[in-house]
């Protein structure tokens, strides 16, 4: 039987290890292992490749999305709307502001935020929208930037698994005011530790970025905000850059794998196949279907030498982090999709044969249910 890997991650230093190998080694002599040219190169790259104007490397995902928040002055007594189904890094990026996150209920088809539910939400103390690109499927940004910018609120992406999705002509980082990406290792763009950034248009907000990542600094000494510490390291950085120019190429081989699948599965019954919204473009971070047995699919697929893996089957307002404050609310949509999800095999790391053979394996043992 084929062992497939759902996610590997050394893929990318196999198939260009003399590249990162250089890069590691012009970074280690430069002696520059904070800041320098590395980062700087980096940060104008991806700003340039998402069609912002800025860039600020960061130390995690996580903070891109509580940094640009701060920047705008979002504390205690402020609303942030996200989406109730999502990882939690949104939820927790509001929390740790002393904001509180205004949750709104899933899209059966894309999974993502519902865009015909978001204005209801808006209250007087709404001070910004956090729509999610969950799994690489970006939400339509068109009529959300309008609203915000009528409502004068903060549009802020939370890109994390979308390097590269686009609406329209745009990608993301560049639908928003603001966008934070993750580099977390087994993302479409994965750094070989932690790392993040913002990305924008607005020279103002970049600039209050940097500094409250850089104890609130601008200038050695001279501490002009309560910042802290986050910042991406220019190794993680050299890395990066030498990945992006691979990165189209491998969110093209993630969406001809998805093409198999949805596919080769149309047919299979029970199998809800996931959707992306008209006009944009999907990078397949995941591929996640859904299936009223999931548990029963997902032991069988197992010990059929598929693996499978749950993205994310505990509800953002059930978790021990949120439940107090809104497990008294319903979010049916987020909570279905959280009870019935699985996530299929997909990356660069996989050939197209892969697809068409776990798809395969995928129809007979569902059938066999």
């Amino acid at each position: 039987m084929r062992a497939y890997s759902f996610l590997d991650v050394g893929f990318t230093y196999r198939s260009l290890k003399a590249d990162l190998d250089a890069a590691y080694a012009r970074v280690m002599d430069s002696g520059m292992y904070i800041g320098g040219a590395a980062l700087d190169g980096f940060e104008a790259e991806f700003a340039a490749w998402c069609g912002a104007k800025y860039c600020v490397g960061l130390g995690n995902g996580l903070e891109a999305l509580v940094l640009p928040l701060r920047a705008r002055g979002i504390g205690p007594g402020d609303e942030v709307i996200v989406p109730a189904h999502t990882f939690i890094a949104t939820w927790l990026a509001v929390a740790q502001t002393g904001a509180t996150p205004v949750p709104v209920d899933a899209d059966p088809l894309t999974m993502n935020i519902d865009l015909g539910k978001i204005e209801a939400a808006i209250t007087d103390r709404t001070r910004a929208i956090m729509p999610v690109h969950l799994y690489g499927a970006p939400v339509q940004g068109e009529a959300l930037r309008a609203l915000c910018d009528a409502r004068g609120l903060m549009l802020l992406e939370d890109a994390a698994q979308a390097h590269g999705a686009q609406d329209g002509n745009r990608r993301a980082g560049a639908i928003g005011h603001a966008a934070g990406f993750s580099f977390y290792p087994g993302k479409n763009l994965g750094a070989f530790g932690d790392g993040g950034a913002l990305v924008t248009d607005d020279a103002e907000l970049a600039d209050k970025v940097r500094m409250l990542s850089n104890y609130g600094s601008r200038v050695k000494y001279q501490h002009d905000l309560a910042g802290g510490n986050s910042r991406l390291d220019p190794l993680q950085a050299a890395f990066l850059s030498v990945k992006l120019k691979h990165l189209e190429a491998w969110n093209a081989r993630r969406q001809d794998i998805a093409a198999v699948y949805l596919n080769r599965l149309a047919s299979t019954p029970d199998l809800r196949l996931p959707g992306v919204a008209p006009g944009t473009q999907s990078v397949w971070h995941l591929f996640v279907l859904r299936h009223p047995n999931r548990e029963a699919l997902r032991q069988a697929l197992i010990e059929a030498g598929v693996p499978v893996a749950l993205h994310y089957p505990i509800a953002n307002h059930k978790s021990g982090a949120f439940a107090a404050e809104f497990g008294h609310l319903s979010f049916p949509v987020a909570e279905a999709i959280c009870d019935t999800c699985l996530s299929l095999p997909i990356g660069p790391h996989l050939s197209l044969q892969d697809a068409e053979d776990i798809a395969g394996i995928v129809d007979q043992v569902t059938r066999s249910l």
